[in-house]
């Protein structure tokens, strides 16, 4: 067989891929970067990555680097108000560290799911989280250097 007839691997819906990516606003604030560091290894469709920047890499071969530019409505979605919930610091686990403008995880009282909020005040009685993802309801720049489809 010759080489001319080898079609280049190119990322699949299951494409198991090493690849440089990095996550900013349009103004330029890095939220995300794996640039400058050890690369990322993650197998497409398991969660690893969010779906809608999964399919921007859909097609792309190794070696490929892309910029992609997308709208909030694309990306993480618009910011939902009903996901800022004020809680009373008496409910909060004790074990919790809090501090504003942080990260706080939780476990659901059934311990079969965890999820995240972004801790915005904190008051002697309560504390104010937004389950928002942090880029949710703003346009972000998706870059990615394709390293290896495995």
């Amino acid at each position: 067989m010759q080489n001319a007839d080898l079609a280049p691997a190119v990322v699949g819906p299951d494409s198991y891929l090493t690849l440089h990516y990095s996550l900013s606003t349009l103004d330029g604030s890095e939220y995300v970067s794996t640039f400058g560091l050890s690369p990322a290894t993650l197998q497409m469709g398991s969660g690893q990555l969010a779906e809608p920047l999964e399919h921007c890499l859909l097609g792309l071969a190794a070696g490929q680097r892309q910029l992609f530019e997308l709208a909030d409505t694309d990306a993480f979605g618009t910011h939902n108000p009903r996901l800022v919930e004020r809680i009373a610091r008496i409910a909060l686990p004790p074990e919790i560290e809090l501090k504003v403008n942080s990260l706080i995880e939780f476990t659901s009282p059934d311990g079969t799911a965890s999820f995240a909020g972004f801790l915005r005040e904190l008051t002697e009685s309560s504390a104010l989280f937004d389950f928002n993802h942090p880029l949710a309801g703003r346009p972000i720049r998706f870059e990615v250097e394709i390293i290896a489809i495995l």
